[in-house]
């Protein structure tokens, strides 16, 4: 397992993350550090569903 520079496993606490349902495509995406300052207006898992917007 790889190690991060503060000694911690990286990846080690992404099964504590908050989660969310894409509005596009119905799957489930993980918080990401990016999204800190408004996770709470993300509706999207990625690019690609955001510019579809198919919502339904």
């Amino acid at each position: 397992m790889v190690r991060s520079r503060k000694g911690q496993p990286s990846g080690a606490y992404k099964t504590n993350l908050p989660t969310k349902v894409c509005s596009s495509c119905r799957r489930l995406f993980s918080w990401r550090k990016k999204w800190e300052r408004d996770w709470s207006h993300v509706k999207f898992c990625s690019i690609r569903c955001r510019r579809s917007k198919e919502v339904g």
